[in-house]
């Protein structure tokens, strides 16, 4: 059984994006270190294999890494935290080299399959005002502006960007 508002998105990302990924759960070293790379790449603030592993470490804390089959380094990851009924997307990341190949909706995908498994509510995540692909992808996945932060993000320029809280209800 999947509820309907859960089903119609993953049907959706049946369309053949990520098509020659697959998402497997994060934690080994060399997943560590790469998740560490992706994010510098992404990040102006970047979180090192430390900060990864810390994270992983605390309880409801999970990951899912995409790859192609047969290649050793993943190109994405992602990583949540579940906290009783409710979870957030604590990052979502994909190398410069692989974006616009649905990389960032298979992941989605995958906390969504988990965070149905597990029987929570919502999820939110916070995202920069001015990431268009990754809007584009949450309105997608049907993510609902429920805030704003505003001059949260620091930019390469000097200005403040803001950061919309976004909100996927898993339920009803």
């Amino acid at each position: 059984y999947l509820p309907w508002n859960w089903s119609l998105a993953f049907l959706e990302g049946l369309s053949g994006q990520g098509r020659g990924y697959v998402a497997t759960p994060l934690g080994d070293e060399a997943d560590l270190r790469a998740a560490a790379s992706i994010h510098a790449e992404s990040f102006a603030h970047a979180w090192d294999e430390d900060e990864f592993t810390s994270l992983l470490s605390q309880a409801g804390t999970f990951g899912f890494v995409a790859r192609r089959p047969g290649h050793p380094l993943p190109d994405g990851l992602v990583l949540a935290r579940l906290t009783v009924d409710e979870a957030e997307i604590l990052t979502v990341a994909v190398s410069r080299h692989a974006r616009n190949r649905g990389i960032g909706r298979l992941l989605m995908d995958r906390v969504l399959e988990h965070l149905h498994a597990e029987r929570a509510l919502a999820l939110f995540l916070e995202v920069d005002e001015t990431n268009q692909p990754a809007l584009a992808l949450y309105r997608k996945l049907r993510f609902e502006e429920v805030g704003r932060r505003p001059a949260y993000y620091p930019g390469p320029d000097g200005q403040r960007t803001s950061a919309l809280v976004l909100k996927r209800s898993l339920r009803g």
